[in-house]
């Protein structure tokens, strides 16, 4: 579709004007990367090819704040640095998540077709309020989720996890990204919204596409807003114990529009974030050999694992946005009121101010900027880790001698304007039965063989009992365990038998 183009300088609030000449900006124009005014831009073959070569090039021809260009070739500003990052995240008084600031789109350079507005148009949401109408309906949606979080949220991941495996164990092989990490959150997360099953598959294409800012963007939008709009009707008829019901029934008073909406954003904050998440850690747990052998030797706990991957490479590079409310100054930078600033997530965490040796762990460090920082950090972010720690751990628990199928060399990679995407992980393992393994629910050595302790997931109760699943419509007890359920850290346990004997 054409996109519209914006003149140099046009508009009070207009971004400021091109680097002068001589300037190693102007150099970018000239590759496949360039733009108007010789800014680099973070769409196209530089950035889809290396996104991470593409933001230390930024750091280096122009610091922590970087002016690039966004499809259309839409002037804004990148942030590169860890601490600049944090100033924009945590300063709304100066740096808004309110989108009307914008002055592209006031002056209309942002249409209803165009791939930003989705991520970019003011909707009655948390994401885009500030000061008490944010805490409001932030509020609402933090209280609705952590109803979940208390109650079984790993029952729900671990009955999704053996589904999934079944389709595929006895094949003894598979692409953990397209059977497993790409449909596990989504899954989750329409069954904590009182959804059927049978939506699952096509929200998460429709997310996934909406996410990657393409040319379908806008009609996978509206496919999400409309499917969630249905649900919200449903659901103000016939309650249930669902996010959906919880958020109509708090006490905040949201409108139908607005509980719809922050579903929306749960669901897309939630699962694109986590599919990286699960697909990166297993990447790196079988191809990384200190990685691997760090975990194996006890160095590093799952959740600990989690952390380094967060920083390393984080599920999402990019967020989108903050929008100067006044003329203002970040790193020397001159913003002006209007202009559009995109958090560097993934540059972030590696900027050499905060990690000058990449190669030092950061065991159990959170100071990473993956669930971005202040008012805004991100709402799904421990339903996230919760999916990805116990589902990692219960797929582990299944396929023990799990192993990368292709070399490591022949991974690709899809990159988007807010992510990078592994697009396949093909793996192989031996199948159970030809294993001696036992199905779950059946008797086998290992199942009788003693256990560590469990290990909770952040948020969430675990039993120690086993109970049947409830009725439909039935609330789960708190710290319900399905019949099938592995004890905590008997994947990582048989992981880490595997390890020490490769590891070396």
């Amino acid at each position: 579709m054409p996109f519209p183009r914006p003149e140099p300088g046009a508009g009070a609030g207009a971004a400021p004007a091109g680097p002068p000449p001589g300037c190693p900006a102007h150099a970018a124009g000239a590759g496949p990367g360039g733009g108007a005014d010789g800014l680099r831009r973070l769409f196209g073959p530089e950035a889809d090819t290396d996104p991470m070569r593409l933001y230390e090039k930024l750091r280096s021809e122009h610091g922590p704040v970087a002016p690039v260009l966004l499809p259309g070739d839409v002037r804004v500003w990148l942030v590169l640095g860890h601490r600049e990052n944090l100033e924009v995240a945590r300063t709304p008084s100066l740096f808004s998540r309110d989108s009307r600031y914008w002055h592209a789109m006031r002056e209309g350079r942002i249409p209803p077709d165009h791939p930003l507005a989705p991520l970019t148009t003011w909707q009655p949401l948390c994401v885009f309020a500030d000061g008490m109408e944010h805490q409001r309906l932030r509020q609402a949606l933090t209280d609705s989720l952590s109803r979940f979080e208390s109650r079984g949220i790993r029952r729900y991941v671990i009955r999704f996890t053996h589904q999934l495996i079944d389709g595929f164990e006895n094949a003894g092989q598979a692409d953990l990204v397209e059977q497993f990490a790409d449909q596990l959150p989504l899954r989750v997360i329409t069954q904590l919204f009182g959804m059927e099953e049978e939506y699952g598959p096509q929200l998460v294409k429709a997310a996934k596409d909406m996410i990657q800012g393409t040319e379908t963007a806008v009609e996978s939008n509206d496919f999400i807003t409309d499917t969630l709009q249905r649900l919200v009707e449903r659901k103000r008829v016939e309650p249930a114990h669902d996010v959906a019901s919880k958020l109509i029934e708090h006490p905040a008073g949201l409108s139908d529009d607005e509980v719809r909406e922050h579903l929306r954003v749960t669901l897309v904050s939630a699962n694109e974030p986590t599919v990286n998440l699960i697909a990166n850690t297993l990447r790196m747990l079988l191809t990384d050999r200190r990685f691997r052998a760090t975990l194996a030797g006890g160095h590093m706990t799952l959740p600990d694992a989690l952390e380094q991957v967060l920083w390393d490479e984080p599920p999402m590079t990019t967020n989108i946005g903050r929008w100067a409310t006044g003329d203002t100054q970040l790193a020397g930078r001159k913003i002006k009121a209007g202009d559009m600033l995109v958090l560097g997530l993934a540059a972030g965490n590696v900027d050499p101010a905060v990690r000058p040796d990449l190669s030092v762990p950061l065991h159990g460090n959170r100071s990473h900027l993956a669930f971005s920082a202040g008012p805004h950090e991100c709402p799904g972010r421990d339903l996230g880790r919760a999916i990805a720690d116990t589902g990692l751990d219960t797929l582990l628990s299944r396929l023990p001698d799990l192993r990368l199928a292709v070399p490591h060399e022949e991974l690709r990679w899809d990159s988007a304007l807010m992510s990078r995407r592994l697009v396949a992980l093909p793996t192989s393992f031996t199948p159970p039965r030809q294993a001696g393994r036992a199905r779950p629910g059946e008797t086998s050595m290992s199942a009788r063989q003693p256990l560590p302790p469990p290990q909770p997931v952040p948020g969430a109760a675990v039993g120690t009992q086993t109970r049947r699943p409830p009725p439909p419509g039935e609330a789960p007890a708190a710290g319900a365990v399905s019949p099938s359920e592995p004890a905590r850290g008997t994947g990582w346990a048989a992981v880490k038998r595997r390890l020490r004997g490769r590891g070396r």
